[in-house]
């Protein structure tokens, strides 16, 4: 089984960032591995891929004609890709070096038609103290409550993993017409996200089939300081509400999840936290209740949002 991972970027201030996310992928344990490089229309960073990796069998390298956006980026990679499967990675991010292999071996044990990882932290500015691992989502990791039961530590079917860790059978990948690239801009809206969230719904409506979770495939993303800024992060998660309101409307049938992380947070989590709080009281320990609280209420906010905008 061949596997094509697919990295793009855009502009040169990220460059040395995804040259050590591709070498990430070039050190596989796994032989058979293509890495796919997408310039979104930039063409000194596509002359600085043939530079770095052109001479390179096992790279492929593709510039866009014009700035398009990762998710058509990614679309333009996957179909000059020659694998199996095609996976997807951020030019932010470190595959662990078993990654690859533990994506196969969950294709090859389950028949699966899509597979995902783990997102790991890699805190380039320090961990921050008030920040709740229910919230790591914000920061594109794998976040507490996520998993087939809420368990992130268990493998299992999931409606989707983070774009940085997600893979899928490349047949079905262009059967389905990769992600719409428009996720982001319909209605004229552009802080709409979602595109794995709408790509795997329309592989559960047209395969019955979710995404395998395996927590063994493991990536680590790099957090950088801007990241762990306060006011970042609630801004964050007003636009994570909006998003999940504008979905309801667009894609009906990818909500759900939301709901369910909801009702944990507030009648699993937060009780357990302040039970431990009781038990063992700490400063962190406060903040990260407050911080939990205050980016509960901004999704909420950035939802109501959305509902004034779609209804």
């Amino acid at each position: 089984m061949r596997v094509s991972v697919v990295l793009c970027t855009h502009t040169m201030e990220r460059y040395d960032d995804c040259r050590a996310a591709a070498e990430s992928v070039l050190d596989q344990t796994y032989d058979d591995v293509e890495l796919v490089l997408v310039s979104d229309g930039n063409r000194e960073v596509y002359e600085q891929y043939e530079s770095d990796f052109g001479d390179r069998a096992d790279v492929l390298t593709y510039c866009n004609d014009e700035n398009v956006g990762l998710l058509e980026s990614r679309n333009n990679g996957a179909e000059v890709a020659t694998g199996d499967v095609v996976a997807f990675f951020d030019d932010d991010a470190i595959a662990d070096e078993e990654w690859v292999e533990a994506l196969v071996d969950a294709y090859e044990r389950h028949d699966a038609l899509a597979v995902g990882g783990r997102m790991t932290p890699a805190w380039v500015a320090g961990k921050p103290s008030f920040l709740p691992e229910e919230f790591y989502w914000l920061i594109g990791v794998t976040h507490r409550g996520f998993g087939p039961n809420g368990d992130p530590d268990e493998a299992g079917v999931v409606r989707n993993t983070f774009g940085s860790n997600i893979s899928f059978d490349q047949d079905v990948f262009l059967d389905l017409g990769g992600f719409d690239d428009d996720i982001g801009g319909r209605q004229g809206e552009k802080n709409l996200q979602g595109g794995e969230t709408e790509l795997c719904a329309r592989l559960r409506t047209e395969y019955d089939e979710g995404v395998y979770y395996t927590p063994d495939a493991l990536v680590a993303h790099k957090i950088f300081d801007y990241r762990t800024d306060p006011g970042w992060l609630l801004d964050r998660a007003f636009w994570q509400g909006y998003s999940k309101r504008g979905m309801e409307v667009f894609v009906p049938e990818s909500t759900g999840e939301e709901s369910d992380f909801l009702g944990d947070l507030l009648f699993r989590f937060a009780p357990a936290r302040i039970r431990n709080l009781v038990r063992s009281p700490s400063v962190a320990g406060v903040l990260q209740l407050v911080f939990l609280f205050a980016l509960t209420a901004f999704v909420g906010f950035g939802y109501l949002y959305g509902m004034t905008v779609w209804g």
